[in-house]
């Protein structure tokens, strides 16, 4: 007999999930729906839901309670407590997924960016062969890592990985290779 039955004896509720988790009983399950679904459903309408939404979700939550059956422990809560558990955590879930989807198409953040000018477009595109310019200054070895480390976006120890280096090797050959860089970008064109 598993220590859930023996604490089951206290709450007669538990003895129905037990049924359900190792038995997939029907009945049991009814029985469970019929007392906590209205339950349920006035605490999540207590807790903002309208009547309809409110059934709705009660349903989700008994629906999980009939498929997490086995993950109940007797030990840790009351049937009760549990499903109120579940049923608070999906409202909050539900109140999450409501929050983050009322943007608001005004908001700056979500604006595109300018487009660039033409100007914008010149001094990229001559910055791009600036920088081209300066990567072809460095030894190979080092010219491959700065490849690796922004091209490829690797991490350092990735690029150890990679390359069979040590990690100390390669970040102090790209610390050499970022100094060389920044004196040729920095110097005037």
């Amino acid at each position: 007999m598993s220590e859930g039955r023996v604490l089951a004896g206290s709450d007669p509720y538990a003895a129905l999930v037990i049924a359900i988790a190792e038995h997939g009983d029907r009945a049991a399950f009814r029985q469970l729906f019929d007392h906590y679904a209205p339950r349920v459903k006035g605490y999540l309408a207590r807790l903002g839901l309208d009547q309809a939404r409110a059934e709705e979700l009660a349903q989700e939550v008994l629906v999980t309670v009939w498929r997490k059956a086995g993950s109940f422990d007797a030990r840790r809560a009351s049937v009760s407590t549990w499903i109120f558990r579940i049923a608070r955590n999906r409202r909050i879930d539900i109140y999450r997924r409501d929050r983050t989807a009322e943007l608001d198409a005004e908001e700056p953040a979500l604006q595109p960016p300018p487009m660039a000018g033409p100007h914008e477009e010149l001094d990229a595109g001559q910055q791009q062969l600036r920088i081209a310019a300066a990567l072809k200054t460095l030894p190979e070895e080092q010219r491959d890592l700065v490849r690796r480390a922004f091209y490829d976006d690797l991490s350092h120890s990735e690029i150890a990985e990679v390359t069979g280096l040590a990690l100390g090797t390669v970040k102090s050959r790209l610390r050499l290779a970022f100094g060389k860089l920044r004196s040729v970008l920095e110097e005037p064109a």
